[in-house]
């Protein structure tokens, strides 16, 4: 229906301007009668139009401002004045033309991801690849995704892969992903044809939830909007009462049809719509997908915002950070590792696929589990490679009382928040495995520009308990912590922040639905697929950056200043131009010719919000992302060697004191992590002074590149004094160096990958290769047991 109307006021702009020529040229060759009536029928067939538009809104229960528009061409008949109806009638086709015009580019972006949803699948069978419908994919299904194929439905890699997601994120630069990855519907195979295994059916698919977001976003208008179309009924009797006062003071009915013709709210009616439009637009071409402009009105008016912690503030994907075993254990860690692995790739468990992957991240291929048994709560065994293994809690998998470096471990992950899996191989503990959720890099970045942008309070609400809720309050900046909160409670929190001024809520899960659907503005972030959040949000983030909320509420508050703008300047020009008619001081043909200038200002600068504005996040050269990417490769590379230090100081508690361990960290402090430093001083840096505008940005990085040389300096001269053994004394100041060391170590990674490297693009997601050790050796970060962080 909107195309058959599109393609009516392109007939009705064509043959009306080719009327308003035509009358032109016979005037010009003196035909003055064949000129009038060519004029004559431009102006009835606008009228005609009119006439049907107004029919239309009355059908509709809508008010009809084209009323003005149908006195005009009336008014310019009744008068004598054909060229003046002629030019109000192209006016009006013009206007028609360029709103569906405008409205349709506004639209471009959401019309193109629901335009790209896969139609069929291929599904990988004994006979080879068969096409089929993408509605008969079921979870489970074996698919071929070919190179340049859109992938059908949301699963997961049997093998590497290449996808370009910028459908979804709007990030241009293709991203690799591994065996055992979830990949979702929508994306593009990037690279070489690949196997998956789905997961979902084609309607449970990201992309299927995408284009149920994008069908509820054109559906709704803005508050604003609204307000712009009741302002323009209201102006009709306003108009109508000045072009009478017109006529009536000066006699004339010429000037009443004047006041008329340039009386039209164009502005109004056009201008505010596509401004709204524009933004939603822009917001989805960059993973944001707002479900309408009164939506993305509330987005641009909040002031309070709210985030849950675990995969909005955090990662959401624990990774593994250490494997605690005791000393002169029957198992080394790496193999520990490769024995969980083996057995976890049977596991549905969501610390499964993080064990699985930290295996194969350190080269240790896991090997096929037999009579595997899992019990939900408890914990899996199985046979792996001819060893009994067990993993799980403690007291699934230890009888008795913990040994002493058991219960360490356990003690450290509870003071650090740590995730843990215990092992144990043939019937004795063999292993601590612990796991972390990380805070996202951008986290702390985007709730600082969040602040700049108008953001009065940040809270954190979440399930979590409050040591590890406050750690991560801490480091990302928020005005409040609420730790220990069940959905009820997350609920009374945003009532009671919404009570105060304008709120948004952040969230990812199910438990998180209540409180979006209470806030001002509920976000959700659906990067690894459509869930009961997703449908309660009005806000969903498509891409796996939560940075990219800073960048939607930036874009949502300049598209309403660029509404009110265009409104403003619009209508204000139309009530001088009244004004100006009602004096006698322009006539209907010139009045019309006013009319539709104002009318494409007004749209243009609505059309502005498509332009891109101020963002958050930085757009980096290639050269540069390449150039970051691969000093963050060898930054991952220094984290087994920062741990080392860490390692080598908890091993200095008990003599005989072995300086030997020492110096060969000093190997590799001298010759790979201050190589690493000064190369990050070299290339790094510079990149962050153009991206964050200034040296200054990188100053507090360049002082802990010069303390690292410089501590390491201080080591080196101490250990050098020393005897193959050392005295108490001398170990102290050993020990007090490493640990100093240490601390700079870590600070200073998690600042470089606050600062730095996550202005990257997307990549895949590396867990921490940190040093495996034996028992004594305190390790890892956040929550307890084999079980998931609330």
């Amino acid at each position: 229906m909107r195309r058959l109307w599109r393609q009516r006021e392109q007939a009705l702009f064509i043959t009306a301007t080719a009327l308003l020529t035509a009358g032109l040229a016979l005037g010009a060759a003196g035909l003055d009668q064949a000129a009038a009536l060519t004029w004559l029928a431009a102006t009835l067939l606008g009228l005609a139009w009119s006439t049907a538009t107004l029919v239309a809104a009355a059908r509709r229960r809508e008010g009809g401002v084209d009323i003005i528009a149908w006195l005009a061409l009336a008014g310019s008949l009744w008068i004598g004045e054909p060229l003046a109806g002629a030019v109000i009638a192209v006016m009006l086709a013009g206007g028609a033309l360029l709103e569906a015009r405008a409205e349709a580019r506004a639209r471009h972006d959401l019309s193109l991801l629901a335009a790209r949803a896969p139609r069929t699948a291929r599904r990988d069978t004994g006979a080879g690849p068969v096409e089929v419908p993408v509605d008969a994919v079921t979870p489970g299904d074996r698919l071929v995704v070919g190179a340049g194929e859109v992938v059908p439905v949301d699963g997961r890699l049997l093998g590497p892969g290449v996808l370009d997601e910028s459908a979804l994120t709007g990030e241009p630069v293709p991203v690799e992903r591994r065996a055992g990855e979830d990949v979702r519907s929508g994306t593009v195979n990037a690279g070489q044809p690949f196997r998956m295994t789905a997961t979902s059916t084609a309607e449970t698919s990201t992309y299927a939830g995408v284009v149920r977001l994008v069908e509820q976003a054109r559906a709704q208008s803005a508050p604003f909007v609204r307000f712009a179309d009741r302002v323009a009924v209201a102006f009709v009797p306003v108009a109508l009462l000045l072009a009478g006062a017109a006529w009536a003071l000066s006699g004339d009915p010429a000037r009443a049809v004047a006041v008329l013709v340039v009386a039209t709210p164009c502005p109004l009616l056009l201008a505010a719509p596509i401004a709204i439009i524009s933004g939603i637009s822009r917001m989805a071409r960059n993973g944001v997908v707002v479900k309408g402009g009164a939506a993305m009105e509330r987005l641009a008016a909040g002031k309070v915002l709210l985030f849950d912690k675990t995969g909005t503030l955090t990662a959401g994907r624990p990774v593994l950070t250490d494997v605690i075993t005791p000393v002169g254990g029957p198992l080394p860690a790496d193999e520990v590792l490769r024995l969980a692995a083996g057995l976890e790739q049977s596991s549905a468990h969501l610390l499964a696929g993080a064990i699985v992957a930290a295996a194969r991240d350190r080269g240790l291929p896991p090997a096929a589990a037999e009579q595997v048994e899992e019990r939900h709560g408890h914990g899996i065994e199985g046979i792996v490679d001819g060893h009994r293994v067990v993993l799980g809690k403690a007291s699934s998998t230890v009888r008795g009382p913990l040994p002493p470096w058991m219960r360490h471990a356990r003690r450290r992950a509870a003071l650090d928040g740590s995730l843990t899996v215990f092992a144990a191989i043939d019937g004795e503990p063999a292993g601590v495995l612990l796991l972390e959720d990380p805070i996202r890099p951008q986290a702390p970045r985007m709730v600082r520009a969040l602040r700049t942008a108008g953001i009065s309070r940040v809270v954190l609400i979440t399930g979590d308990h409050g040591d590890p809720a406050e750690a991560v309050g801490r480091v990302v900046g928020v005005d409040a912590v609420h730790a220990g909160c069940d959905p009820a409670d997350k609920l009374r929190v945003v009532r009671a922040e919404q009570e105060t001024a304008a709120t948004i809520m952040v969230g990812d899960g199910i438990n998180d639905a209540p409180a979006l659907a209470a806030a001002g503005v509920g976000v959700a972030l659906a990067a690894r697929g459509a869930t009961a959040s997703s449908e309660a949000a009005d806000v969903v983030l498509v891409v796996d950056r939560v940075d990219a909320l800073a960048d939607a509420i930036l874009t949502a508050r300049r598209c309403r200043r660029i509404a009110v703008l265009s409104v403003a300047v619009g209508m204000g020009l139309c009530v001088v131009a009244m004004l100006f008619a009602a004096a006698g001081m322009l006539p209907p043909v010139a009045g019309a010719l006013v009319q539709e200038g104002i009318d494409v200002g007004a749209i243009a600068i609505a059309m502005t919000a498509l332009i891109p504005g101020r963002r958050h996040t930085v757009r980096l050269r290639s050269a540069d992302i390449d150039t970051l990417r691969g000093l963050y490769a060898e930054h991952q590379e220094m984290r087994p060697i920062v741990e080392r230090v860490r390692v080598v100081a908890d091993a200095l508690d008990v003599p005989p004191y072995d300086l030997g361990p020492v110096r060969d960290l000093l190997d590799d402090l001298r010759d790979r992590v201050l190589a690493h430093e000064r190369a990050e001083e070299a290339e790094l840096l510079p990149i962050m002074a153009r991206a964050l505008g200034g040296v200054e940005a990188t100053s507090g990085l360049s002082r802990t590149h010069a303390e690292i040389e410089h501590q390491v300096g201080r080591l080196d001269r101490t250990v050098r004094d020393l005897l193959l053994e050392a005295d108490p004394e001398d170990v102290t100041d050993v020990r007090r160096l490493l640990y100093g060391l240490y601390a700079i170590l870590r600070l200073h990674n998690d600042q470089e990958e606050e600062g730095a490297f996550s202005l990257m693009p997307p990549v895949v997601s590396t867990p921490s290769p940190h040093r495996f050790h034996s028992a004594a050796t305190p390790a890892g970060h956040r929550t307890e047991e084999r079980k998931e962080s609330p």
